[in-house]
């Protein structure tokens, strides 16, 4: 398998937005997530990387296909809900984090070591941003007996502590969306995990 990866800044990632959307869309409805999102509000909430010059998309692309996407952006530039955790503690500027947000691949072209590809590029482009001194992202919690968590679910915790992350139990957040079993949207609990850049 030979996907081509595309790094994508700003406005640049307009030219990609319905794309993005629909794989967010369609991969995040599989647990631990299992969101029910629409186009719209996808659109929207991709908004700020838009308008950020140093946010970062990592398209991998299949013959011209999107089938994977990873995006990031300065904390400072991110929702307020990510970044109050860092506020409230007290000990470091919002503004030397940047915040890997998500990353989504279509279940055929897993396994293949993208994951890694997609956090070596994210890293990599904030390492060259002025003043950004370390990188960030939260998962959402989930209880291990949630009904809904598949037998082959795969536990990305030792994946991410092998890349050099840290869960911090003390930097915690939350954010609302509509799973695929609700009416509306409900609030879901959120954990970071916190890495230093190393020049």
């Amino acid at each position: 398998m030979n996907l081509q990866l595309q790094n994508l800044h700003g406005s640049d990632i307009s030219d990609v937005l319905e794309e993005l959307a629909t794989l967010r869309i369609t991969v995040f409805r599989e647990y631990p997530y299992l969101y029910d999102g629409t186009t719209e509000y996808e659109k929207q909430y991709l908004q700020s990387y838009l308008e950020c010059p140093d946010s970062i998309v990592v398209l991998a692309c299949d013959e011209g296909r999107p089938v994977g996407a990873s995006t990031g952006l300065p904390l400072a530039a991110a929702d307020s809900d990510f970044q109050r955790p860092f506020e409230n503690a007290g000990n470091q500027p919002v503004d030397t984090w940047f915040y890997c947000a998500e990353s989504v691949l279509l279940p055929e072209y897993r396994g293949q070591g993208f994951g890694h590809r997609f956090f070596d590029e994210r890293e990599a482009h904030a390492a060259k941003l002025d003043g950004i001194t370390h990188t960030c992202f939260c998962a959402v919690e989930r209880p291990p007996t949630h009904p809904a968590r598949p037998e082959t679910y795969r536990d990305l915790e030792p994946f991410w502590t092998a890349r050099g992350y840290q869960k911090r139990e003390d930097l915690r957040t939350s954010f609302p969306w509509k799973e695929v079993s609700e009416t509306e949207e409900t609030v879901k609990p959120l954990i970071f995990w916190t890495k230093e850049i190393k020049r």
